[in-house]
């Protein structure tokens, strides 16, 4: 029996789309490729190994004014799965 209930796990639709990671408050960008997205967030691989911080943005259009605030959830290697959050 298990002790925490896990949430489900939203729908996740399956997408190559390049994108930009926003850092240090736009300072910084870096290329990315949105893998899957779901309403709650993405799986995202990155283009190196740097490290990142606990918050970022994706631009998914080519206007970087319009980004969508992330929280990073787990990472693997270039690999890294986020959770979509409000402005704080």
């Amino acid at each position: 029996m298990a002790v925490f209930k896990r949430e489900s796990r939203k729908p996740r639709h399956t997408t190559r789309h390049d994108a930009w990671m926003l850092l240090d408050g736009g300072f910084a960008k870096r290329n990315c490729t949105i893998l899957d997205l779901s309403a709650g967030g993405a799986r995202v691989k990155l283009a190196d190994r740097e490290p990142l911080g606990s918050r970022l943005s994706l631009a998914l259009t080519g206007d970087v004014r319009k980004v969508t605030h992330c929280r990073l959830i787990w990472r693997k290697d270039t690999i890294i799965g986020v959770e979509f959050v409000g402005r704080s």
